[in-house]
Parts: C-alpha cells; sequence; structure tokens
C-alpha cells in the first residue's frame, strides 16, 4: 500500500471512531439526564399511555448501555416505531422521530439540508476568492497604501455583524437600486438561475463575514513564508516576483487557510442561523432553533448529530488536502 493511500485509510478510521464518540457523546448529554426523559420526548401534551409507549420505545428502562446499543442501532441499520394502531419502519440512518410532528427526523432533515448546503458551499466559493485573493494581495504589497486599506476593510468585515451586511444589502441592492428582487429561495433542481439569483445575496452576506479571517489568516502565513530560506534563495535564482508568490508562497501558506475552511464549512451547515433567518431561508439552522424553542428532544440530537458530521467529515477531507498539499504530512 503506497504511502498516501495508507495514509488516507487511517484518517477514514479515524473518522470513524471520532463519529462514534460523537454520537456517544450526544446520546449521553440529551438521553442520559435527570428528569423524565420520556415526557421531555413525548412533549407536554402527551398522556401517561403515550409517555409510557415512548418510554418502551427508548428502551429507559434497559441497562444503558444497551439503551445507546438500540440508538445506535437505528443509525446503522434502521428501527421500527409503533404508531399505537400500526408499526412504522425508519430506514437507516434512523435519527429517530419527532413525537411532536409524528415525522421521522431523517426525512425531516433532508428536507432542510439542500437549503443549507446551497448556502455554505456558495459561500464558501466567495469567501476563499475574496479572503485567499485579499490576503496574497495585502502580503504582496506590505508597507503600501493599498495593504493598510485592505487591512482597514478585513478589520471592518471581521467586527460588523452577519445581519448588519444582510439587511445593508438587501436595503441597497433589492430596495433602493432594485437590481435583484428580495431573495426566496428556489431549490436548484426546479431553476438553477433563479437559485443562484436569490442565494447571491446569502452568499455575500456570509462570505464577507467568513473572508475577513481568512484573509487575516492568509497574510499572515504568506509573509511568515516569505521570510523563509528557500524563498530568498528562489528570489535570489531570479525566478519572478509573482512566481514566487503564486507558486511557493501560496502554497506554503495553504495548510491553515484549509484547517480553518474545513472548520467554518462544518460549523457553518448548523451555525449560519442568522443568516438563514434574516434571508427567510428554511435550513437547518432555523430548525433547530425552532426545535429548541418547542422543545423536540429527538430533532435537536438529531440536528446535533448532523451537524457534527459535517464538522468532522469537512476536518478528514481537509488532512487529505493537507496530504495534497504537502506530501510531508503523509510521512509525519
Amino acid at each position: 500500500m503506497s504511502g498516501f493511500a495508507g495514509f488516507a485509510l487511517r484518517r477514514a478510521l479515524a473518522t470513524v471512531v471520532t463519529l462514534l464518540a460523537v454520537s456517544v457523546i450526544v446520546y449521553v448529554v440529551f438521553y442520559v439526564t435527570p428528569g423524565n426523559v420520556a415526557q421531555i420526548t413525548c412533549g407536554p401534551r402527551c398522556s401517561p399511555a403515550q409517555v409510557q409507549q415512548v418510554a418502551e420505545q427508548l428502551h429507559l428502562n434497559e441497562p444503558l448501555y444497551v439503551r445507546y446499543g438500540h440508538f445506535l442501532q437505528g443509525i446503522v441499520a434502521g428501527q421500527d416505531y409503533s404508531t399505537g394502531t400500526s408499526v412504522a419502519h425508519c430506514p437507516a440512518p434512523c435519527l429517530g422521530l419527532s413525537y411532536q410532528s409524528d415525522q421521522q427526523v431523517t426525512e425531516l432533515i433532508l428536507a432542510k439540508l439542500p437549503v443549507s448546503l446551497s448556502l455554505v458551499l456558495g459561500g464558501m466559493v466567495l469567501w476563499l476568492l475574496l479572503g485567499v485573493g485579499t490576503g496574497v494581495l495585502s502580503a504582496w504589497r506590505r508597507g503600501r497604501l493599498s495593504e493598510r486599506v485592505l487591512t482597514a476593510i478585513t478589520l471592518a468585515g471581521t467586527a460588523t455583524p452577519v445581519f448588519v451586511i444582510g439587511l445593508v444589502l438587501m436595503i441597497v441592492v433589492c430596495g433602493e437600486l432594485e437590481l435583484l428582487p428580495f431573495p426566496q429561495y428556489v431549490a436548484l433542481t426546479d431553476d438553477p438561475e433563479q437559485w443562484a439569483w436569490n442565494l447571491l445575496l446569502p452568499w455575500l452576506s456570509l462570505a464577507l463575514i467568513e473572508a475577513a479571517a481568512f484573509a487575516r489568516l492568509t497574510r499572515a502565513a504568506m509573509l511568515e513564508t516569505l521570510a523563509e530560506d528557500h524563498i530568498r534563495t528562489f528570489r535570489a535564482y531570479g525566478v519572478t516576483e509573482r512566481a514566487v508568490i503564486g507558486r511557493h508562497a501560496l502554497r506554503g501558506a495553504l495548510a491553515p487557510v484549509i484547517a480553518l475552511n474545513a472548520n467554518n464549512v462544518g460549523s457553518a451547515v448548523g451555525g449560519a442561523v442568522l443568516t438563514e433567518t434574516l434571508f427567510g431561508l428554511p435550513g437547518i439552522g432555523q430548525e433547530l432553533v425552532h426545535a429548541v424553542h418547542v422543545v423536540d428532544l429527538p430533532v435537536v440530537v438529531g440536528m446535533v448529530l448532523v451537524i457534527g458530521f459535517f464538522v468532522v467529515l469537512a476536518n478528514a477531507v481537509a488532512d487529505v488536502l493537507y496530504a495534497v498539499a504537502d506530501r510531508r504530512v503523509v510521512l509525519a
């Protein structure tokens, strides 16, 4: 097995172990708590008979390891739920049943996930282009007026809340200039062009906030790389400054950018609540806030597991990209 293949296999195994650990922590935090878990899960309007039925379905009278085993079995292989008059099957990955809405949590999440992924992935493209580009330009123009202006802009972006940027964009672009209609989510499969136009302002709002952090990080990493011996050697051999920046210094500065991007993408799937709420996007973040508000425990648990999955997956992908950008990582 080659070095890169072995590295990828180790990272895949580590990802599986990490996901298993996340599931244990989430189960313990939400289901091994003081109080009547069955009553909280079922909701305040449930009768004693319904609460007892929920307790049986959650196996609350069995030992903790057995209860967690049933929970994990549902995720891996699915499980059956009694509806009182019949038995409904929840296919894998089964994240439970919302007793308040009578919906399978997996179906609810799958209905919201495309919205959040559309927002995050589109925003990611913009924040990488704006942030990395600004950071490289700032490092290249260090000590000049343009560098000071770019630094001031990135600091302003870091300090400005996303809802302020979003409101200003809607007032100016949609209200005053009437260049775009007020955003209303359209599915990609229904109309790709309208999908993009309606997400343009949410993408910009999210990207302008995140790009500020990427610009500062890229600038610092570029300046550190440009001070290394091998960069001075390239310059001594007559390599053009553009080639030094683009081919050598930027590649050496990619590692922290990859790490930050992995963390941001994973957390933004469920963390872009303000952006989704401001623009009326029915995504996972907005649904999570609603589930917390009405104390819909199975939905909260399922959402937290999905967000954790994306955080772990994004960091696993980042590890592989490390190895692509720097082969020394494979040997570490």
